[in-house]
C-alpha cells in the first residue's frame, strides 16, 4: 500500500478499494493520541491495517476513527474496523449520520440502489458498537496531545450529515466530498454531488472551509494540495457553473446529454477530466450524469419553489 508522510505527524494512505490504486485517502495522525480520518469501504479494511502495519502502528493504540459522512466509500469499513480490529477506538460521525451506523440495514439498500455493482465492490457495512460512537457538532475540537487538534466543522451540500476536520498546526482541512474530487494525475477538480445535492449548502460550507484559513486541503477522493484558499474558490465556481448550464438548458427543454456536452466544453477541468472518468473502474462515465442528474433535480425544486 501506499503511504506517504505528509508533515511530521500526519500520513496519507490510499487503501486501494478493490485494488483500485488512487482513489480514496484515509489520514493518519499520531501524536499522544492516534487518530484515523475515513475508513474506507469495507472492501479496503485489510489495506488500511496493512498500513498501519506498515508505519509501526499498534491497532490497540488508535484512539478515534473520524468519518467526514457514512457513504460507503467513507466510513462502510467502519464496524468491522471497530467490531474486530481497532479495539479502543470510537467512531466520530454527525449526528444524523451516528443511528446509519450503528444499523446500517437502510444504508445498504440505499446503496445498492444508488451504486449498483460498485456497492457490491465496496461491500456490505457491519454495524457499529452504539457504546463506539461520538456525535460530533460544529465547533468540536478533539484534543490528540502535542499541540495537534482537529476541530469538527459541519460542513453540508453533499451530504446532509457531511463533517470536515481542521488541523490547524499543520494548516490541514480534512474535507471528504465537500471540496469535490481532486484528480492528481490531471490536476483537476470534478464535482460530486449525490441526490437530494444542496447548491447553497454547498457553497455555505465552502466559505466555512475559506474562512479558517486552511493551507492545505486533503481530500478523500485523492490526496493533499497546497493553496487550499484557490481550490475551494474554483470548487465554488464550478458549482455555480454548472448550475447555470442546467438552469438554461432546463428552460429550452434540453436534456442530460445535451447538458453534458456544454459541462465538458465550458468547464476545464470537467473536460479533462471525462475520458479519465469514463475508464475508471469506479467512477465510470455514469458518475458525470449522476452528478449533473442532482443539479436538474436542485434547479427543479427551486423553479417549483418561485
Amino acid at each position: 500500500m501506499r503511504v506517504e508522510k505528509l508533515d511530521e505527524h500526519t500520513y496519507a494512505i490510499d487503501v486501494e478499494p478493490c485494488n483500485v490504486k488512487g482513489f480514496i485517502s484515509a489520514y493518519l495522525i499520531k501524536k499522544e493520541k492516534t487518530a484515523i480520518i475515513e475508513s474506507g469501504p469495507a472492501c479496503s479494511v485489510k489495506h488500511l491495517l496493512s498500513s498501519l502495519a506498515k508505519l509501526g502502528v499498534n491497532p490497540e493504540k488508535v484512539n478515534y476513527l473520524l468519518v467526514t459522512h457514512i457513504h460507503l466509500d467513507h466510513a462502510g469499513g467502519s464496524g468491522t474496523l471497530l467490531r474486530s480490529f481497532l479495539p479502543n477506538a470510537r467512531l466520530v460521525v454527525h449526528p444524523r449520520g451516528a443511528k446509519h451506523v450503528a444499523n446500517p440495514e437502510k444504508l445498504w439498500v440505499m446503496a445498492r440502489k444508488a451504486l449498483g455493482k460498485v456497492a457490491e465492490m465496496y461491500g456490505a457495512p457491519e454495524p457499529v458498537p452504539e457504546d463506539k460512537i461520538v456525535e460530533a457538532y460544529d465547533g468540536m475540537t478533539i484534543d490528540l496531545g502535542g499541540g495537534v487538534k482537529l476541530e469538527v466543522l459541519e460542513t453540508v451540500g453533499h451530504a446532509s450529515h457531511h463533517l470536515s476536520f481542521y488541523e490547524s498546526s499543520s494548516g490541514r482541512m480534512f474535507s471528504g466530498d465537500s471540496a469535490g474530487i481532486y484528480i492528481p494525475d490531471l490536476d483537476v477538480i470534478v464535482p460530486t454531488t449525490p441526490e437530494p445535492f444542496y447548491l447553497d449548502a454547498a457553497l455555505d460550507s465552502i466559505q466555512k472551509m475559506k474562512n479558517v484559513h486552511p493551507r492545505f486541503l486533503c481530500y478523500t477522493h485523492f490526496g493533499c494540495v497546497e493553496n487550499a484558499s484557490k481550490w475551494l474558490e474554483a470548487y465554488a465556481s464550478q458549482l455555480k457553473l454548472w448550475e447555470k448550464i442546467v438552469r438554461e438548458c432546463l428552460l429550452k427543454g434540453e436534456g442530460l446529454e445535451t447538458m453534458r456536452k456544454r459541462i465538458i466544453d465550458e468547464d476545464n477541468y470537467a473536460g479533462k477530466a471525462a475520458n479519465l472518468m469514463s475508464s475508471h473502474p469506479i467512477m465510470g462515465r455514469g458518475m458525470l450524469l449522476q452528478n449533473i442528474q442532482s443539479f436538474v433535480e436542485y434547479v427543479k425544486r427551486n423553479m417549483r419553489a418561485k
